[in-house]
């Protein structure tokens, strides 16, 4: 019986130690509201690169990690055809240069040069024979042959003349319909080499040599590996509380027990339909040594703090209002800021008093 009792006394005790152990009381510190958000790295002006032309890779000019500046070929794409287009373009190009036709040129002119001599020599002898017939010297038959010389002359020059204004203008024509032609196919040819948008770094390239691509294939990544920026998902029953300037507490898993800090500079204005989520921007105020696109990271997007403060821990509060004292009864607290582990204690409890879990 002495045993049993003893038993007893020292499960009780036990008992009390534990219950007195898991009391605890609020203390004073330090708490920050915040949004918890999920991110990817992005480069500055991160994009990926297609092509404009369907064809197979007949050459790659860069390689991964390579800078880049705007305008730098980073591959080419062979089309057979789009070549013949642009030679056969050359090729009329060539035979209609101006330079080409001047012997045209050269031949018509002569011609206007002779029916304007013989249309001057018609036009003398007209004249001299209208004089003699105006002095009835002549006869008739050789005043009217006269004139007929001369109007035919004169119309045999306005015709050579106009023949070679037409000449002209058709070659000038022609030389410039297929020099533009020309520009057109080299212009098009320019389509199947893939130029960088971007003064940047070639992340990577997606694409070998000898692929078939077209302009729904990705053929690259680049951006500024110097320069990174954070892309946040927010939920919509959030997203009223994110303003312009917050600061943004981020967390990588290769930088164990390191926090970076961030600025908001960029809110969606729609959501994303498919995840109920908005797109947030923040740039770094402090950032780590070294990043890469498209690094996972984990955010707080501080909306406000508070400094010593009663504080208490969450799971010490039932429903966010009710806390258990040590002697098992029951009290209504209010609560300010609040975080996943711990609540700002407005009114209800002192630093005094002692609460246990609530069952």
């Amino acid at each position: 019986m002495k045993v049993n009792a003893l038993l007893i006394i020292a499960g009780i005790s036990l008992f009390a130690c534990s219950k007195k152990e898991a009391s605890i009381s609020p203390t004073s510190g330090n708490i920050t509201e915040s949004i918890y958000a999920s991110g990817t790295i992005k480069s500055a002006d991160q994009y990926q690169a297609f092509v404009s032309v369907s064809g197979i890779i007949e050459e790659i000019y860069v390689k991964e990690g390579q800078q880049v500046s705007i305008g730098t070929p980073l591959l080419r794409v062979s089309n057979e055809t789009q070549k013949f287009n642009l030679e056969n373009a050359q090729l009329a190009a060539n035979f209609n240069d101006v330079a080409n036709n001047q012997g045209k040129l050269t031949e018509a002119e002569a011609i206007v040069q002779t029916a304007k001599a013989k249309l001057k020599l018609d036009s003398s002898l007209y004249s001299r024979q209208k004089a003699l017939w105006s002095q009835q010297v002549g006869t008739r038959i050789e005043f009217e042959q006269k004139e007929l010389n001369y109007q035919s002359s004169k119309a045999n020059y306005l015709s050579a003349n106009q023949r070679y204004k037409d000449l002209k203008r058709q070659i000038n024509f022609g030389a410039a319909q297929t020099k533009k032609n020309v520009q057109i196919s080299a212009r098009q040819n320019e389509d199947f080499i893939l130029k960088s948008k971007v003064n940047g770094t070639v992340f990577s390239i997606l694409k070998e040599k000898g692929e078939l691509v077209s302009p729904q294939t990705p053929i690259a990544t680049l951006g500024n590996s110097k320069n990174f920026r954070l892309e946040m998902q927010v939920d919509e029953h959030d997203i009223f509380k994110v303003k312009l300037g917050q600061k943004v507490a981020i967390t990588f898993d290769a930088y164990k027990n390191q926090y970076f800090e961030a600025e908001v500079n960029k809110i969606a204005s729609i959501m994303n339909e498919r995840n109920k989520t908005f797109l947030i921007e923040a740039q770094f105020t402090k950032a780590p040594e070294k990043l890469y696109p498209n690094v996972t990271f984990e955010a707080s997007i501080i909306l406000q703090s508070k400094q010593n403060v009663l504080i208490l821990p969450r799971n010490y509060i039932k429903n966010d209002s009710i806390v258990t004292l040590v002697d098992g009864s029951k009290r209504i607290v209010k609560l300010g800021l609040t975080d996943f582990q711990k609540a700002e204690v407005i009114s209800g409890l002192s630093a005094k008093d002692q609460v246990i879990k609530p069952e």
